[in-house]
């Protein structure tokens, strides 16, 4: 259970990221995947991260302190096409500068829409993230939605297609922001990081 989720500001470059011990957990994945709707549920609070109906309006690396003990890290969504090139490349040099340089990256949650197939573009940043030795976990998102007539969402078909390229899945979580499906799970998978973190 979270008692208490502050925003602590907004980070366009590694070196401006508070100077702090504490782990982190960086949450990222393609344009409008559910990613504020998530994070607001996890925190219990409906109006931390800004929802939009307009992908890509996160565009910086929004830092949120909770419970005084770990950091929750809202990062640019990728795969929007609505903007310049020299903007997505700014954006991804920054995500790749954070992933692959911030020392207190305990995990970071890759979310995947349950609600579209597999798209190339998410295969492509797991892929990414398993080739630099980032540690991630699979959030799919809008569980609570289903595909019409066969009932199911594209979890599996996603499952499938990882498999083409990974022995076996990394850890996954089915969440929904609209029935909190999920929170539990994927609260009690960042306490039992922050012990690991703090003993090691």
């Amino acid at each position: 259970m979270i008692y208490k989720a502050t925003f602590i500001g907004s980070f366009t470059t590694l070196k401006q990221c508070p100077k702090t011990d504490l782990p982190e957990y960086a949450f990222i994945g393609r344009s409008n995947v559910g990613k504020s709707s998530l994070i607001n549920m996890l925190t219990n609070n409906s109006s931390l991260a800004h929802i939009s109906n307009q992908p890509g309006k996160t565009q910086c690396m929004n830092y949120f302190l909770i419970d005084q003990e770990w950091h929750l890290v809202d990062l640019p969504g990728y795969g929007y096409a609505r903007i310049s090139k020299d903007k997505r490349k700014d954006w991804r040099s920054m995500i790749d500068s954070y992933m692959l340089k911030r020392p207190n990256l305990s995990c970071a949650f890759l979310l995947i829409d349950s609600c579209v197939p597999p798209q190339d573009i998410d295969i492509e940043f797991a892929n990414w993230l398993g080739e630099n030795q980032i540690p991630f976990v699979l959030v799919f998102t809008k569980t609570d939605k289903k595909k019409s007539k066969k009932n199911k969402t594209f979890v599996e078909d996603f499952a499938t297609e990882m498999l083409k390229y990974w022995n076996a899945l990394p850890q996954h979580f089915l969440t929904s922001a609209k029935s909190a499906a999920g929170r539990k799970e994927v609260l009690e998978f960042i306490a039992n990081c922050n012990i690991q973190y703090n003993e090691g």
